[in-house]
């Protein structure tokens, strides 16, 4: 009997995430993949990107529009693929952010944690590619260094409950997880 696998993918912009998760994504399951995108086109350039991601995929896989609310991203599915690819967790957070503070952590782990129980459940593969944006300066107002500090505690919580986290540098995955000192 397999057993599913959670994975994250984490990485600065143009780094090559949703490439190596979409390669990883067609190697393991083929055709067998639900694609959650969590993007939404607000202006021409990000309608430009997402067209562009969406020429990559096989043509053959499902896709899912869930720019919030993760779990009617599944809720729908008429039966289970073998893989699942969430992309991406910063423009969900974004989202859910601007949608409403209110109970914010508490509300996006929550979603997390019925996406994967539901994952285990059906023994599937999730493949989850997210930035990682806490490198940089620390950003001029408010509303930023919230973002960046609500991000950071997602992407941590995720990786705690990862089978494996992939950071991307350049293209070059370099696997972290199994690197990590537990004290």
């Amino acid at each position: 009997m397999s057993q599913s696998e959670i994975i994250l993918i984490l990485g600065g912009a143009r780094s090559g995430k949703s490439t190596w998760a979409e390669n990883m994504a067609r190697t393991r399951a083929g055709d067998s993949v639900l694609y959650i995108a969590t993007a939404e086109a607000l202006d021409d350039e990000m309608r430009e990107r997402i067209d562009m991601h969406r020429a990559a995929r096989p043509p053959a896989w499902q896709t899912r529009e869930a720019p919030r609310n993760l779990p009617e991203a599944i809720a729908q599915l008429d039966s289970p693929p073998r893989l699942i690819v969430l992309d991406c967790l910063t423009l969900w957070v974004t989202n859910e952010m601007l949608v409403s503070e209110r109970e914010l952590q508490k509300r996006l782990l929550c979603q997390l944690d019925m996406l994967t129980d539901w994952v285990r459940l059906h023994d599937l593969d999730l493949i989850i590619v997210s930035n990682e944006v806490g490198l940089g300066i620390v950003p001029d107002n408010e509303l930023s260094r919230h973002f960046r500090d609500m991000l950071g505690k997602v992407n941590a919580y995720v990786a705690q409950i990862a089978d494996k986290v992939y950071w991307m540098a350049a293209g070059l995955p370099i696997e972290l997880k199994s690197l990590a000192v537990n004290l």
